[in-house]
Parts: structure tokens; C-alpha cells; sequence
């Protein structure tokens, strides 16, 4: 068993001697950096165990353990009986045989990605790169390689920037539903085993709630935290949800200290997400998970979702989201002072589906003409217009959205306004109604000079006229895609 006490030691060695300290007061000096602000896209990648099963969803580790689940059954019926075949035995299966990390970071590249974020560590408590802290490991274990390593190398070639991500955390629950009947997971266990600690699962929302984490969980969990840190030295942190409960809060304080201070060693500027409050606001940067705004916010923030409506990892039941409906998201998050960290499921074999590869391309190919309006771009005074309203909060990206030619999104980059029409117009005929002729003494809305308005994507001039009811532009350019109108204000 991995002996924690030299790690802790150093992390507070190198929080005493920081320009950070492990309270809030001294960390609400943190600023977002700005590569993060103007990358605006990444992927997010869901990939271990779970996809050799292939069934359900990334939780398959947890609900097969489930009695009368549809995972319990379907295990069963396929592997046989918890005791003869528990979680642990997908590992041999797991052999990520056609896993090739530049051919991944050359197709996240043509999807315009900015920044990569693979999960290091899921609920399950595999970790998908070489660790010193435990042994259930893809570099000891299953693929037997360094998948976060392998990552990092071909991302940071390929122009990405590579971020982690840990739900570590929640592995103190996740396989507690083994205990409630005849399986592989039993008592005893100790740090160090696959399972441990396997405890019952708690409300996921409660705050303060036995049994809580104890000592030895969190210190395991900062210092598996603090490896991913030091060896990978990512851009980014993201954090999964259940992290905001009282007992973790000082360990937050620590990882965020020693994380940034690691970070003024290395000269580089880098960035935590978080969920539900777990930092304290101005820390870090808050993450919607499957959601949106509303509205624009003051505050840059992140919404993270998946290609797939169903499953974050890749199961053989996947509901694909049209690259279309992607855009259109994308183009409203960062109209609203946001980025898209947007997931794919590989396969357990180690290769992408078409469909997912699909929607990539297609987004990327929409990039590569309209990014200008996208990267490195800043809110103007409103986020957009229109009649469809976006229905604010996590898991509402199952509700779907009927944009209309109507639906406007607002952008600003290098002096000009970039106004997305979420639709194409039918007839080519466009009105952006806050571009109309305003009295500037009674209402503080746009009363500049227009001179120009353009497709982005094709240069096409386009006529315009205004009046009071707004900035009326003809267009001949049909498409299934939003289209940005790059307009020349002065």
C-alpha cells in the first residue's frame, strides 16, 4: 500500500512557499486565463472500462451491482453471475488494441478543438495513466499504456491544449450496491483495492450527510489529485459534481493552492471547473453539465455535454445529437460568455464511431470558415434575439430547441460584430431587430454607423437597409448550418 504521509508533506511544502494559500481569501486572487477564454471549444473524452460492456452507460460499473436494474439483468445474462464475473474481470477485455493517440488528436484538431480533456480517473477507480498511488492502472493493467501521457504528447503537437478531469471522489460510493447481496465485492477491504471503499450510496445533493468521506479517502483522493497535477502538469482541472459537500471543502482549498502555485513554477496559466458551489465563486470557473444560460453572465464559465443524448462513454444503443443542433449551442454559450467542452465515447477498442467522427468533422468544417466569430471572440452589449427561449440549467440538453431565422447571436472580434442567424432564412431575407435605427436619448441600444455586412463564410456582400425596425440584409446563401454575418460597424 502506497505510504500517502511523503506526498502530503510536499503538497503543503509547496502551498507554505506559493503565492497561493489554501483559503479563500487568498485564492479569489485567481484569474481565468486567457487562452481558456479565446479557445471558446474542446473535447472532453469518456473512456475506460466501461466501454467494454458497451451497455447503459458510464455508470455500468455502479447499477450492474443494482438488483433488478436493466444492467444487473443484462450482466447476468451475458457475463454470468457477480460473484464469477464482477467489474474487475472487464479488465482483461479492455486491450484498447487499435488505440492510436495522434490519429484521435488529428481528428479532434479538424473538429476545431482548442483544448482536450480526457477522464483520468472515473467513478469506477481505474485510472487511465500511469500512477504510483495504486496499481489499478492502464499502464499496469487492461491496455497497459499511458493513455493520459499518449494524449498529452499528440495533443500539445497537434496546437491543443490538454486538460484532466477526476471523479475520483464519487468511487467512495459507487460500488457500495456489491455489498447488498452474493458478489465480489467484500468486506474486508483496505486502501489500495480495486473496490475500496464501497460504502452506501448517500443522497447525491446532501451536503453534510453520514457517512461522509473520511480522513484517509480524502488524503488518497488529494494526493491522486495532486500526481494527476505533477506528472501531466494539465491546463485545465475539471472537476464531476458531489464534491461540494462540507467535508471536501478544505481539500479544494488544498488542490486549488497547490495547483496554481505548481502552475506559477511552470510559467503557465491554468484553470479548474467545478459544479454546484464546491469553490467558492471567483476561484474557478463554474461548469454546467448538459446545460446552458439563460442569458449572458458577467463570469466566463464552461457547459460540458456529450455528442450522445444517452451515455457520456460509448454504448451500442448511443443517441447521436446532429452537428447542426451542436453548433447552434456552441454559437449561443459563447454568446453568453461561455465555452462548449463537448465529449465523445470511444470505443473500448480504442477507435472513434462514424458517428461520432461524423459530427466532428461537420462541426470542424463549419469552424474552419465561421471561427472568426467563435475564437478569441468577446460578448457585445446583448447576447442575441429572437423568439426561442433557451430553458436554463444542468440536463436540459434533451429538450429540444427550434431555432428560427429569427434567432440571433452576438459576437465581437478584431472591430467588427458577428450577428449568427441560428436558421436559414427560406426566402434569404434576415431582420436583426437591435441594429435598428435607435434614439440614442431615450434608449441605450446601438446607434452606430453600419458599412458593410458580409457572409463570413462565402464573402458574399450582402444588400442591407435599416429603419426602426431593424437591420433588414438579403442573403442568397442557403444552409442547414447557422450563418454568420460578419458587419463592418463604425
Amino acid at each position: 500500500m502506497y505510504d500517502l504521509t511523503e506526498y502530503l508533506h510536499r503538497i503543503d511544502d509547496v502551498i507554505a512557499r506559493g503565492p497561493y494559500q489554501d483559503t479563500w481569501e487568498s485564492l479569489s486572487s485567481y484569474h481565468v486565463p486567457q487562452w481558456y477564454r479565446k479557445a471558446k471549444f474542446g473535447i472532453f473524452i469518456h473512456w475506460g472500462i466501461y466501454s467494454v460492456p458497451a451497455f447503459g452507460n458510464e455508470w455500468y460499473s455502479r447499477n450492474m451491482y443494482i438488483q433488478g436494474s436493466p444492467e444487473y439483468e443484462h450482466h447476468i445474462k451475458t457475463y454470468g453471475r457477480h460473484t464469477d464475473f464482477g467489474y474487475k474481470d472487464f479488465l482483461p477485455l479492455f486491450r484498447a488494441e487499435h488505440f492510436q493517440a495522434d490519429r484521435w488528436a488529428e481528428l479532434f484538431r479538424q473538429a476545431g478543438a482548442k483544448y482536450v480533456v480526457p477522464v483520468a480517473e472515473h467513478h469506477d477507480g481505474f485510472q487511465m495513466y500511469r500512477s504510483e498511488i495504486s496499481h489499478w492502472n492502464a499502464w499496469e493493467m487492461g491496455p497497459r499504456r499511458d493513455v493520459l501521457g499518449e494524449l498529452k504528447e499528440s495533443c500539445e503537437r497537434a496546437g491543443m491544449t490538454l486538460g484532466a478531469s477526476t471523479h475520483r471522489l464519487e468511487h467512495w460510493f459507487f460500488m457500495g450496491h456489491g455489498k447488498e447481496f452474493d458478489s465480489d465485492i467484500r468486506e474486508p477491504m483496505q486502501r489500495g483495492d480495486f473496490y475500496w471503499p464501497a460504502m452506501p450510496e448517500p443522497d447525491h445533493q446532501a451536503l453534510f450527510e453520514d457517512p461522509e468521506p473520511t480522513e484517509e479517502y480524502l488524503q488518497d483522493w488529494l494526493v491522486r489529485t495532486c500526481e494527476i497535477i505533477d506528472r501531466y502538469q494539465p491546463r485545465l482541472l475539471y472537476f464531476d459534481w458531489w464534491i461540494q459537500r462540507g467535508v471536501c471543502k478544505p481539500y479544494l482549498r488544498k488542490i486549488a493552492a497547490y495547483y496554481y502555485n505548481r502552475a506559477a513554477e511552470w510559467g503557465a496559466e491554468v484553470a479548474i471547473t467545478y459544479k454546484h458551489d464546491a469553490f467558492q465563486f471567483g476561484t474557478a470557473v463554474p461548469d454546467v453539465e448538459r446545460g446552458q444560460f439563460a442569458d449572458v453572465k458577467p463570469f466566463f464559465w464552461q457547459t460540458d455535454t456529450a455528442i450522445a443524448l444517452n451515455s457520456w462513454c460509448y454504448t451500442e444503443n448511443n443517441q447521436f445529437k446532429p452537428a447542426k443542433d451542436i453548433l447552434c449551442d456552441l454559437v449561443d454559450i459563447v454568446s453568453k460568455n461561455g465555452c462548449l467542452l463537448l465529449n465523445v465515447g470511444p470505443k473500448a477498442d480504442g477507435t472513434i464511431s462514424a458517428e461520432d467522427e461524423k459530427v466532428l468533422l461537420e462541426i470542424g468544417q463549419w469552424l474552419k470558415v465561421n471561427g472568426e466569430a467563435i475564437y478569441e471572440s468577446d460578448i457585445w452589449r446583448k447576447y442575441g434575439e429572437g423568439p426561442t427561449q433557451i430553458v436554463e440549467g444542468q440536463f436540459s440538453d434533451g429538450i429540444k430547441k427550434h431555432f428560427t431565422s429569427k434567432d440571433f447571436r452576438f459576437t465581437t472580434a478584431k472591430g467588427y460584430l458577428y450577428a449568427t442567424a441560428l436558421r436559414c432564412s427560406e426566402d434569404g431575407n434576415y431582420c436583426v431587430t437591435s441594429l435598428g435605427e435607435q434614439d440614442a436619448s431615450r434608449q441605450a441600444n446601438f446607434h452606430g454607423i453600419i458599412r458593410d455586412v458580409r457572409v463570413l463564410e462565402t464573402g458574399e456582400v450582402c444588400p442591407w437597409s435599416r429603419d426602426k425596425d431593424g437591420l433588414h440584409i438579403k442573403c442568397s446563401q442557403q444552409s442547414e448550418y447557422p450563418i454568420v454575418f460578419k458587419i463592418d460597424v463604425d
